[in-house]
């Protein structure tokens, strides 16, 4: 499937889900407020970090090599049996964790013991969670994006559903209750979809376990923890340190600055997913991963950059429309968060090289310096600036580490 075919279909469901996004948000700032947003921002967090280390980090190995191998190779039974008891094992693991210490981590993320109930709803969940991804992920290996696609949509409008239910009904605790059973009622739909799948079948994941197999995927675990936990808990610090400057109310707007992006960028990051990482995991030769990497520059970057300009132009209306006049104060933090989301992009596009390329130590480095250089940029700017800091240091940040990118990755594709 070709880019633009797959960026359509990306596009679909993104959109999907960005209107899903746009309601359940704007539900959150009429009844919980910008105090609530930012601590649902904690949460998810938390639960980034957590469903990471409960898949085993293993899902980006399983899409890379269900690309590599294809749909009839012997070593794809192996591969599913192998991802499946990892996942399985590393999510009942995680899940006893999350059970035992729910009181201490409502303490530690959402400053109160009263939602330890919620971890504990979580824990029980976690390994449905888990292996809803291990599907999603073995079918973006096998490029059947309309399946994929369809998936993202139904998950979308249960959500957009069932979590504005329960935000109206039990305001905050509603929203929290959603964001940890939405995926496990969604597991069971994909389950009967996929239940006369040739591929995804029972008999492909009662293989033995293959340790060749895990140590390959264990490549793939090291870049994902490298991302799935760096990015969440700089955000878990940077979040804090604008809670005790500035307080709750300014965290809730950069919260929601960074909602925008996370929104808008998600047309551009699921293309980026579902086709990019199989794509490149392909290519062998440099002259056609070059041709690849400008082709992806041609496509992308000139849609990123007009939908971040048409955002800046309407972010009075914007804020309006989706959050709540409460929310004016963001307004200041538009341009330069939407500076970096372009240099993000721009960045992302490389950074995948790594990835198809499993180069899991030059991977983790790059994301442990930048990660900490976003924390010290933010700490340092907010302090001397205010909230905008926040945007000032995020575009410097992504600009910084594109040009680090670049000169990382030539020799892949120079």
């Amino acid at each position: 499937m070709t880019l633009i075919k797959t960026s359509i279909l990306s596009f679909i469901a993104a959109a999907v889900k960005i209107v899903t996004g746009l309601v359940i948000t704007k539900a959150v700032a009429l009844y919980i407020g910008a105090a609530g947003l930012a601590l649902i921002g904690q949460f998810q967090n938390f639960t980034q970090v957590i469903m990471t280390v409960a898949q085993g980090a293993i899902n980006g190995g399983v899409t890379k090599y269900t690309a590599e191998y294809g749909k009839n190779d012997e070593r794809i039974p192996l591969l599913f049996s192998t991802a499946s008891k990892i996942s399985l094992s590393a999510s009942l693991i995680t899940a006893v964790g999350i059970v035992c210490f729910s009181k201490l981590a409502s303490w530690q993320i959402l400053k109160s013991e009263d939602h330890g109930y919620i971890f504990i709803i979580f824990g029980f969940t976690l390994v449905l969670f888990v292996f809803n991804s291990l599907l999603l992920s073995i079918l973006n290996g096998l490029k059947e994006t309309k399946t994929w696609a369809k998936i993202n949509i139904i998950q979308s409008g249960y959500s957009l559903i069932f979590t504005t239910l329960l935000i109206f009904w039990l305001g905050l605790d509603g929203a929290l209750i959603a964001l940890v059973t939405n995926q496990s009622v969604i597991f069971l739909i994909v389950l009967w979809m996929l239940r006369k799948h040739p591929i995804i079948k029972f008999e492909n994941f009662r293989a033995a376990f293959d340790m060749p197999k895990a140590k390959q995927l264990a490549h793939f675990s090291a870049m994902a923890v490298a991302v799935a936990v760096i990015t969440p808990i700089s955000h878990l610090m940077v979040r804090n340190h604008i809670v005790e400057t500035l307080g709750w109310d300014y965290a809730g707007y950069w919260q929601a600055i960074w909602f925008i992006s996370t929104m808008y960028l998600m047309m551009i990051t699921s293309t980026l997913s579902i086709y990019y990482l199989p794509r490149l995991s392909e290519i062998t030769l440099k002259i056609e991963l070059r041709k690849e990497l400008l082709q992806g520059y041609k496509i992308i970057m000139p849609v990123v950059i007009v939908i971040a300009f048409v955002i800046f132009l309407l972010k009075d209306f914007i804020i309006w429309l989706i959050f709540s006049p409460d929310f004016a104060p963001m307004s200041e933090l538009f341009l330069f968060q939407l500076v970096g989301d372009v240099m993000k992009i721009a960045s992302w596009l490389l950074s995948y090289i790594l990835i198809a390329k499993a180069k899991a130590k030059t991977f983790i480095i790059t994301e442990i310096i930048f990660g900490l250089s976003f924390v010290v940029l933010s700490t340092l700017l907010v302090d001397e600036y205010g909230l905008i800091g926040m945007s000032y240091s995020f575009a410097l940040n992504y600009s910084i580490y594109f040009f680090a990118l670049i000169a990382i990755t030539r020799q892949h594709w120079r």
